[in-house]
This record gives structure tokens, sequence and C-alpha cells, in this order.
């Protein structure tokens, strides 16, 4: 009797992924104002800190932003701060003030990706304490954000962790992740409205341009992206 081999077996399916910014992507608006504001309301900030987070916004949609500076600048008022605190006051500004801005057609694309079994992250410049209310929101089991030193006893020093989540930074987080969780960046979608995730966009398998800032949307023109309104 003749043993036949057995039949090779097929190799699994690689890992696909879907990234999202937050800001002004999966929500309407961007949250650094919005949190400035509720600062405002329970008396921790002035009009003049609203007045600069406005010019500072108006130069990151412009990609003209010092990332740099502006976030060392911003740290040095958390410095000293609890993590607990700061986590109890994001999900409690979440809640008053970023949940009624969340996109309903963000929400569908994520469900759209989780439906089809993609990996599915946040990937903003953002901390990860103004963000995990978004992901926890909309199921998104993954955030890449801009991370903030905490001293042994729970404190904020005052300085991020670097890199940053901004410009190349964010490549650098978001390849960690994809390292991580068995897929490569270069066959995953991202979806993004600034011009400073363009290392990322340039990078991904399928870029879209969602309600982009004036130079994204240029450059995706230019590059046939798909350019979408949340």
């Amino acid at each position: 009797m003749t043993e036949t081999a057995p039949a090779p077996k097929s190799p699994l399916p690689r890992k696909r992924a879907a990234l999202f910014d937050m800001d002004r992507t999966l929500i309407r608006r961007e949250t650094v104002s919005l949190y400035v504001r509720y600062q405002r309301e329970i008396g921790e900030a002035s009009l003049l800190d609203l007045v600069k987070t406005l010019y500072w916004v108006a130069q990151y949609t412009l990609g003209l932003l010092d990332a740099e500076r502006v976030v060392d600048r911003i740290l040095q008022s958390l410095r000293g701060t609890s993590e607990a605190a700061l986590t109890a006051r994001c999900n409690a500004w979440f809640a008053s003030h970023v949940e009624q801005h969340i996109s309903d057609e963000g929400r569908q694309a994520v469900r759209r990706h989780q439906e089809a079994g993609d990996v599915c992250a946040i990937v903003t410049a953002a901390t990860s304490y103004t963000t995990w209310p978004l992901a926890h929101r909309l199921n998104i089991p993954h955030v890449v954000a801009t991370v903030l030193e905490v001293d042994p006893a729970g404190h904020f020093t005052g300085r991020p962790v670097r890199p940053l989540c901004y410009g190349e930074g964010k490549v650098e987080r978001a390849r960690a992740l994809a390292e991580a969780h068995g897929f490569r960046l270069e066959e995953a979608t991202f979806y993004s409205d600034s011009i400073s995730d363009l290392p990322l966009l340039s990078l991904v398998a399928e870029p879209v341009a969602v309600n982009p800032d004036p130079r994204l949307r240029r450059i995706a023109q230019r590059r046939g992206w798909p350019i979408v309104r949340w």
C-alpha cells in the first residue's frame, strides 16, 4: 500500500491592522482646546491659556508647530500631579466635553475593521490619559500615544518619554505595536487629518485622509489617496 504524503498546510493569513488618529478624525474636534475649556470651567486655566492653546492648534493645522518645545512647556504644569488624579480628571472631562464629538462615520469605520478581524489601534500625538476613554467607548484594545514620565511615587516629572508620538516618532511607536502584535505597518490602513502624520501615511498600504488640513489635502489629491469627510 502506497502512503500519500500529507498535503502541505496553508500558511496562516497575516494579520492586518487599522490605525486611527484621534483629533479631527475619530473626534470631530481637537481635544486639547476642549481640555483647556474644561480647565477654565473648574478654575485651573485662564483665558490667556485658552488663547495660547488655540494659537498652538492653528500652528499644528498649518504644520508649523514646534511640538518638542510646546510639549515641554505644557508638561511643566503637570509636574508633581499624581497619575491617578489626571486619569480621573480625563475620564470626567471626556464624558462631559468630548464624547458628544465622536464621529459617527469613525465609529462605523472602526466597526468594519473589527468585523474584518483587523487589529485596531488609536495612534495619536495626545497622551494615553486623554485617549483611553475614547478607546474604551469604541472597544479599541490598543493605544499608541505620547508617554509621560512618572516617578516611583506615581507623580509626573514634567518630562515626556521620547520619542513623542508625533511625526517620525509616531512611526517608531506604531512599529513597536506592529512587532508586538504580528502585523506590518506596510500592510496597514491609517486614517488621519494632519500633515504631521505624513511619515506614517506614506508608509502604510492604505492611507486615508480624513477631514484633511489644507497641506494634507493637496498631497492626498496628488497621490490619489482617498479623502473622506467624517
